[in-house]
């Protein structure tokens, strides 16, 4: 990935109502959301959420899907996947033994 397009990536991932999506697509899984579903998940009208996708999609974090008269919207996976190679490609020095596997930490509740 060029730094231009990770700037743009970067750029589209610092609103809050878009990150917000891309987790939820991510999560959702190749067979991705429809706009409005999208939208009714994060309390936004679907105008809104259309341009917040248009700008992900121009990031190539997003990708849409035309199935009868609903787009689909579904994470773009070889974009997250470059991001995040991108921001890892100099991790210790080029040494993958010294960086350790990537694991993601189930959040943990605290008892109160």
């Amino acid at each position: 990935m060029e730094f231009d397009s990770a700037i743009s990536a970067f750029s589209a991932l610092s609103q809050e109502t878009r990150l917000q999506a891309l987790r939820l697509l991510v999560k959702k899984g190749p067979g991705g959301l429809s706009a409005g579903a999208l939208a009714e998940a994060l309390g936004v009208s679907a105008p809104t959420m259309s341009f917040h996708l248009k700008e992900l999609a121009n990031a190539g974090l997003v990708l849409s899907r035309k199935t009868g008269r609903s787009v689909i919207y579904a994470a773009d996976y070889a974009g997250v996947r470059a991001l995040v190679d991108f921001l890892l490609a100099d991790c210790c020095q080029g040494d993958p033994r010294l960086c350790g596997p990537y694991v993601i930490k189930e959040k943990q509740e605290t008892a109160v």
